[in-house]
């Protein structure tokens, strides 16, 4: 990534980058921030949310370790839903498994005291809209916006996957979007999996997220789009995909490369 000219990387799993002062100055080795931190939690169950709650806690014990205190833009603790089994069972969504009304209160309430406990660190959230979960599609989405005061991670392939436009809905809510995770996607693989029922690992492995260009994204006219807003956070590249046997080992490193060179139009 360093080679590449990236600046940041998002925290992976706990310990996947180290914990406390090696996990600093491996960041500092290579010359990159922390630019956000995946934290699921099933904010639609009240007791599972209570049970989960300190999973969020120690996340950010490890957005302290890394951070600097002055690091400009701040890393941004990214909160998702966790979904459930039938949710998982139904990419793409639907009237049949979306939320009542006392489910949406159930989420707003629990999004609500998650977002308190990451700004009593210090941190603002950010929460990401995920295939296969309570808030997926834009009419979720919207939905979401407007029970809660928490800033939008807008995820161009999970948005595609849920049935929206990343250009136009990125006008319409670029004033709640704090976070940016860009990805090109394959709209027949992704179709084929909400037409078979699949899930997030068919989509991975079905290599539906390819390198920026190489897919149905439009990239010139999303990130012109976000250049016109003034947008100043980070911009998180993703290529979620499960690695083949077939695939050389610098594949990865190569798809790096293509990405950053395709955002250099906008980003030096």
């Amino acid at each position: 990534m360093e080679r590449n000219g990236y600046t940041g990387i998002d925290l992976g799993p706990v310990g996947f980058l180290g914990r406390g002062p090696r996990l600093r100055s491996r960041l500092e080795e290579y010359g990159l921030s922390l630019a956000g931190g995946w934290i699921d939690l099933p904010f639609t169950d009240a007791d599972a949310f209570t049970a989960a709650l300190p999973s969020l806690s120690v996340v950010l014990d490890v957005f302290d370790e890394a951070s600097t205190g002055q690091q400009v833009p701040p890393p941004l603790p990214t909160l998702a839903d966790s979904g459930s089994d039938r949710r998982r069972a139904n990419p793409g969504g639907g009237a049949d498994v979306a939320l009542d009304a006392e489910g949406w209160t159930t989420l707003a309430r629990n999004v609500a005291t998650a977002a308190r406990l990451v700004r009593d660190r210090g941190y603002e959230p950010t929460f990401h809209h995920h295939a296969c979960t309570y808030v997926e599609t834009p009419k979720e989405i919207e939905e979401f916006l407007d029970r809660t005061d928490v800033g939008l991670t807008l995820d161009t392939g999970h948005l595609i996957l849920g049935g929206g436009d990343p250009v136009v809905s990125l006008e319409q809510w670029k004033e709640r979007v704090n976070h940016i995770h860009i990805k090109d996607a394959r709209m027949d693989v992704l179709q084929s999996v909400v037409r078979n029922k699949g899930d997030m690992r068919d989509v991975w492995a079905g290599q539906a997220f390819v390198p920026l260009g190489d897919g149905d994204l439009d990239v010139n006219g999303f990130m012109d789009g976000l250049a016109g807003t003034g947008y100043d956070g980070w911009l998180v590249v993703e290529q979620d995909s499960i690695p083949r046997p077939q695939d050389p080992p610098q594949l990865a490193d190569q798809h790096h490369a293509i990405n950053r060179n395709v955002l250099r139009k906008w980003i030096s």
